[in-house]
């Protein structure tokens, strides 16, 4: 190989792992806002508030950075075969990495609100929920590190516990408010939380599938494991 071959071969090389460096630091930032937001309502945690609603800017650049990368290997690299696949879906992935970050962000934002600091709801199945959600993000992002299909099938088969989960609370809070209207502005911001959590593990199985389909060339199948009841829809 001449010189000049060697050194685009490692240039392409070099450009790769630096796209794979700003995911990992994105997947981090999105594990970190997940579990200040989980914090946030679950210990009425002020502070953990605010770092989940801080970090938000940083993850929206790193999807921009990502988003120039791809673009700029797709345009002078040709990638092809794994390479391809890989790229395309860093795309996609880092999408699915922002929106993580906005539903944080908004958890963050609705922990705060008065009628929740002084409400007596329990959010014994909101913690047990966040535990579950942060778990499935952890491995999904793990995942995507190792390039590990086995680890990324996984957490695409324990959406359903955080479905079944979202249910629950979502006729538990229901009940709430009818046994009692005063619950209802509290119980009100419970399922938006609620409903923010089930869409980050939504959006952890949307990496795992992509990762799987990365490593593997496979596609999982269309329709995913599911809760028995979707609750106000996806």
């Amino acid at each position: 190989m001449g010189q000049e071959s060697a050194h685009i071969v490692s240039s392409y090389e070099q450009e790769l792992e630096q796209l794979r460096s700003m995911m990992a630091r994105m997947g981090g930032l999105v594990e970190r806002q997940t579990s200040q937001a989980v914090a946030a309502i679950a210990d009425m945690d002020e502070n953990a508030a605010g770092i989940a609603s801080d970090l938000d800017p940083q993850v929206d650049t790193l999807e921009r950075d990502v988003e120039a990368m791809v673009i700029r290997i797709l345009a002078l690299r040709s990638p092809v075969a794994g390479d391809l696949r890989e790229v395309v879906s860093a795309l996609k992935i880092t999408g699915d990495m922002e929106r993580i970050g906005d539903c944080a962000a908004s958890i963050a934002r609705r922990s705060l609100r008065v009628e929740l600091v002084n409400s007596r709801v329990s959010l014994s199945g909101l913690r047990g929920m966040g535990r579950l959600v942060q778990d499935n993000l952890r491995r999904a992002i793990d995942a995507l590190s190792q390039r590990n299909p086995d680890l990324a099938r996984e957490v695409w088969q324990s959406d359903t516990a955080v479905d079944e989960l979202y249910n629950a609370m979502f006729r538990e809070l229901v009940t709430y408010m009818m046994e009692d209207p005063r619950n209802i502005g509290a119980c009100t911001h419970l399922l938006f939380i609620a409903k923010n959590l089930e869409r980050i593990g939504d959006h952890a199985t949307n990496i795992a599938e992509r990762v799987y389909y990365t490593a593997t060339g496979e596609i999982l199948p269309v329709v995913r494991p599911r809760g028995s009841f979707s609750g106000q829809g996806s």
